[in-house]
């Protein structure tokens, strides 16, 4: 226990958590402001509301994230358990799904303009689906980069406690984007 505390000690790591959870607590506000935004455009009775259904994709990217939460939290635990191998592969299918999901997303935007629903146009609350995606998407490339350093870090001979550190800070950030997509995808459906 001794040794774990100076190897924590000596790679401050502690305040990296902390700096994790200010970015998670902005980005909150920052989702919140943005959907308070919409609420109060589409509220205006001048306005337009969302009147068009969303893509049936993002119902898929749903999924897609929930099970990419589940398959993180299968590496984590197998990162606590020294299971190397099976963190690396869970890790692997974690980030093959961020890509899915990405993908999907993209999709669900070419489908919108397939049927003319562009970013810019005269309905504002569209363009606001447009940035709720758009700005989350860059949650999951900031996610897959965490993924790749804890990747990196499993591969690489660092200290346990720094290779388990990186895929926890990983994790709490991947749930994180998980959440809020479902947070957003369920407000979205309310209010289309």
């Amino acid at each position: 226990m001794m040794a774990v505390n100076k190897d924590l000690d000596r790679h401050n790591l502690q305040p990296k958590k902390f700096i994790l959870w200010l970015f998670i607590v902005s980005s909150i506000i920052f989702f919140a402001g943005l959907t308070s935004g919409f609420i109060v455009y589409s509220g205006d009775g001048l306005r337009k509301s969302l009147n068009v259904p969303l893509p049936k994709v993002f119902l898929y990217s749903t999924v897609v994230i929930v099970i990419s939460s589940i398959t993180m939290h299968l590496a984590f635990l197998k990162a606590k358990q020294l299971k190397f191998g099976l963190q690396r592969l869970w890790l692997w299918v974690t980030f093959v799904l961020g890509v899915v999901f990405i993908s999907l997303q993209v999709y669900g935007w070419t489908v919108w303009t397939d049927l003319g629903v562009f970013f810019v146009n005269s309905n504002a609350t569209i363009s606001f689906v447009y940035a709720f995606t758009l700005f989350h998407i860059v949650h999951i490339l900031a996610g897959l980069i965490m993924l790749i350093t804890a990747l990196i870090s499993s591969y690489s001979k660092v200290p346990n406690v720094t290779s388990t550190f990186r895929i926890e800070i990983s994790s709490i950030f991947w749930h994180f984007v998980d959440i809020l997509w479902i947070y957003l995808y369920l407000f979205l459906l309310l209010n289309q």
